[in-house]
């Protein structure tokens, strides 16, 4: 928050992949931006907010999942890219990149999305190809692109084992 009052976002963000064990990946095309289509995405909403649980959360969100139901991954990756012009506005004056956390949501294939009406106004399911030509955002694209060298999961394994939640 500035002397103004107004709040800015953090520029520190989590993209997480969904995905089927087939590699049918979750694309969202953006409601306010037509044509832009893209994995789960978001900023943390607080300097101290654990990755893990802005991933969780901004699924939560903008598809209505539940990844602790699901084998959410985290792959230890961090891109930092450059803001759109016409979003950074919306960060500290000054501040023109932002550093993206990747993670990746395997879940069974005809699990079911509803869409935050706000941030996305349709989704499909594609094949890892076809998902990876639709996104113009580069790091977007390398992480889909990535499913195919990744050990994923055969069938859905239940809550991941590897992402305890933090104590109270």
């Amino acid at each position: 928050m500035d002397t103004s009052g107004k709040t800015y976002k953090i520029p520190r963000s989590v993209l997480v992949v969904i995905h089927t064990p087939a590699l049918e990946v979750l694309m969202m095309e953006r409601a306010k931006w037509p044509g832009f289509w893209q994995s789960v995405t978001g900023s943390i909403d607080r300097e101290d907010e654990p990755l893990v649980e802005a991933a969780i959360r901004e699924v939560r969100e903008e598809t209505g999942i539940d990844a602790t139901r699901h084998a959410l991954s985290d792959w230890g990756i961090e891109h930092d890219f450059e803001i759109f012009v016409q979003h950074r506005d919306r960060y500290a004056p000054g501040v023109t990149h932002n550093r993206e956390h990747v993670f990746s949501l395997c879940v069974p294939a005809g699990t079911a999305v509803t869409l935050a009406p706000g941030e996305h106004s349709h989704y499909r399911w594609l094949p890892q190809a076809e998902a990876a030509a639709i996104t113009i955002s580069s790091t977007n694209r390398d992480a889909i692109i990535a499913l195919g060298e990744r050990k994923l999961p055969p069938t859905h394994p239940g809550p991941p084992a590897v992402i305890p939640r933090p104590p109270p």
